[in-house]
């Protein structure tokens, strides 16, 4: 029996089969289809997925594997990234992204009637987007995080969604309730109905299987967030374990046996089994340094760059204003000023400003309750820079160790497999 993971990333759609094990058989992936950035149309993400499930069921059968032992998949994809459908899962609304922002006036409605003024804070928050769109196309009968509409495109129905993705949106992670304060700023019924991970939400419809080279009957299981796959296919699950993932933006995820919260500071804790996976997400990380060198200019100035040596400069390394963790600012702006002359130097100081963030994250879960990583994982592009891992195992007190696996799609392909047993386990 295997399952198949379907990861929506941010360059592409990245998809793995894995058995019943965990071992992994089998990885596809495709680029997304050209968008135009003032208006993303979520059915090119279909299209992506689609032609990534047949190039892996291409690749099965190329590696000697039958496409038809799997019984399972769950779908993953980027935290806050939102659309409206209509009741034959059409788009009728743009798709706004994770990064979004510019929602003021959705912002003091909210701010008007949370009952925590840190509850979606600001212009950019997942609940505000949704709003937005709202009022953007009235008449709308599902509004679908990012995964949600894959998963429906698979089984044909709407209105499913997991309690992982519903957070950012406002859901209440221990029941996968919505708050009746929340319902008031929505249209009655756009809401999806929020699963724990893992939870059977549905069937690959039988004549999109028959398209897709897939077996009829495959379960799909209610799935995450990018980040979170990401966790599950890296780390095992045991208490303070955590993953830092290192990829456009910066973000940790720590194992914990209890539930810790401070949406002052953007602290969020998801819910696995009967424990809690614990953390948040920085605007800071790749996206930045690309935005000043490309990877092999970043390679050459970071020989150069002595990461036991302290650095002068007090960079918080953003491209725009606007910060989700560890400060939960939505007007916090960048520095990286001054400039030095020598390049590596001013390497040096955004290494070193994504480490002092990655730290400051792990004071904010000890802050709260939830102790103190055992092992840090990491994944993503900056795990492989090893002038960065020696600036952070300074910060960190520890080393951190490069994940075995790191694909989100690996860890999407893990949750079906997930049981309470397991996570009692930790």
């Amino acid at each position: 029996m295997l399952s198949l993971g379907i990861d929506i990333g941010t360059s592409g759609i990245r998809t793995a089969v894995v058995s019943q094990a965990g071992d992994v058989l089998s990885m596809a992936s495709v680029a997304h289809l050209p968008q135009d950035p003032n208006r993303i149309d979520a059915t090119l993400w279909w299209e992506a997925a689609r032609a990534c499930i047949r190039h892996q069921v291409q690749r099965m059968q190329a590696d000697g594997h039958d496409p038809a032992a799997i019984a399972h998949l769950a779908v993953d994809g980027t935290s806050g990234t939102l659309v409206l459908t209509d009741g034959g899962l059409a788009p009728v609304s743009r798709a706004l992204m994770y990064n979004s922002t510019g929602f003021e006036a959705e912002a003091r409605r909210i701010a008007g009637v949370a009952p925590d003024p840190h509850i979606a804070r600001g212009a950019g928050s997942a609940l505000a987007r949704a709003m937005r769109l709202a009022g953007e196309a009235p008449g709308a009968r599902h509004l679908m995080h990012q995964a949600d509409f894959i998963a429906a495109q698979l089984t044909g129905r709407g209105g499913q969604s997991d309690v992982m993705n519903a957070l950012k949106t406002g859901v209440e992670p221990e029941t996968g309730s919505w708050p009746d304060w929340l319902c008031r700023l929505l249209p009655d019924g756009l809401l999806p109905e929020a699963h724990p991970l893992g939870a059977p939400i549905g069937i690959v419809e039988p004549n999109r299987a028959r398209d897709l080279g897939l077996r009829g009957g495959i379960t799909v299981h209610a799935g995450t967030t990018d980040s979170i796959a990401a966790f599950l296919a890296a780390a095992p699950l045991s208490s303070g374990i955590a993953v830092t993932s290192l990829g456009s933006t910066l973000a940790i995820k720590m194992l914990c046996r209890a539930r810790v919260d401070d949406p002052a500071r953007g602290l969020y804790s998801h819910r696995v089994g009967s424990v809690w996976l614990v953390g948040g997400a920085s605007n800071a990380g790749g996206r930045v340094l690309r935005h000043f060198f490309d990877d092999e200019r970043l390679a050459e100035l970071s020989r150069h760059i002595d990461p036991m040596q302290d650095t002068t400069l007090d960079y918080y390394p953003l491209l725009e204003p606007g910060e989700r963790f560890p400060v939960n600012d939505p007007g916090l702006a960048p520095r990286l000023s001054p400039r030095p002359a020598d390049d590596s130097q001013f390497l040096h100081g955004l290494l070193d400003g994504i480490a002092r963030i990655e730290a400051l994250g792990f004071d904010v879960i000890a802050d709260t309750g939830g102790g103190r990583p055992v092992r840090v994982l990491s994944s993503g592009g900056g795990a492989q820079n090893p002038t960065l891992t020696r600036i952070r195992a300074r910060y960190l007190g520890l080393v951190p160790e490069v994940a075995f696996h790191s694909e989100a799609a690996i860890g999407a392909a893990r949750i079906p497999f997930m049981t309470e047993t397991t996570a009692d386990g930790v």
